[in-house]
């Protein structure tokens, strides 16, 4: 029972992580409103600048990251795996779990990824009304896929700086995460269990481009804000 047990905690112990709503939180600490009525209505950290400055959404963006970092760290102690360690053959990186091995664990690890950036986009404390997942999904993948992310920022800066869309900037550097994985683990270095990051990388731009459909609106038909 044990063997089934414990994937399904840190599953659930992901998504309640991704479900703690910093930026609502900080929002209704200062001013003791709803961020969600301000703006692109989400939760995240462009939305908490717009609403309590920059300063509270620079602090909502680190924490948001965090998030998504720490569920990931949480999930490989769990289940027995090097939290930082890496295996660029691509074998076992560690001794195995004792119900599983640890290719068969990172597909988990994988599962909890995923879980934690719904979390934030679903949270259960807040009706399933969340943000956006893109600062969790960076937290994710900075413990998954650091090159990856580090291609993705720049993605991200350069759509950002030309056209003032955060929006665009975000959906952007999503989609760009899986192909950069790709593209690292055929130029530059094997990716450990390329397979399950690779999928979580899909599956989190997929999650994260369905939470900007609202600002994909906007922005096809010219009415989505520009970051100041």
């Amino acid at each position: 029972m044990e063997w089934c047990l414990k994937p399904a905690a840190v599953i659930g112990i992901a998504y309640l992580l991704g479900s703690i709503p910093f930026g609502y939180l900080i929002v209704r600490a200062m001013q003791g409103a709803d961020v969600r009525e301000t703006g692109s209505g989400g939760t995240g950290a462009t939305n908490v600048s717009r609403r309590a400055g920059k300063a509270a959404g620079v602090v909502t963006l680190i924490l948001d990251a965090l998030k998504g970092a720490g569920a990931v760290a949480i999930v490989k102690v769990l289940l027995g795996l090097p939290v930082f360690a890496t295996d660029q053959a691509g074998g076992q990186a560690g001794p195995a779990p004792q119900f599983w091995d640890a290719k068969g664990a990172q597909w988990w690890v994988a599962a909890a990824a995923i879980a934690v950036i719904v979390g934030h986009i679903f949270p259960v404390w807040l009706r399933f009304r969340g943000g956006k997942g893109v600062a969790t999904g960076v937290g994710v993948f900075l413990m998954l896929a650091p090159i990856a992310v580090a291609m993705a920022a720049l993605v991200f800066v350069v759509v950002v700086a030309s056209t003032r869309y955060v929006s665009l900037g975000s959906v952007l550097a999503a989609v760009a995460i899986p192909l950069f994985v790709l593209l690292q683990h055929i130029f530059v270095r094997p990716v450990e269990s390329l397979t399950p990051i690779l999928s979580t990388a899909v599956m989190g731009a997929a999650l994260i481009v369905f939470a900007h459909r609202e600002n994909i609106r906007r922005l096809i038909g010219g009415q989505e804000s520009k970051f100041q």
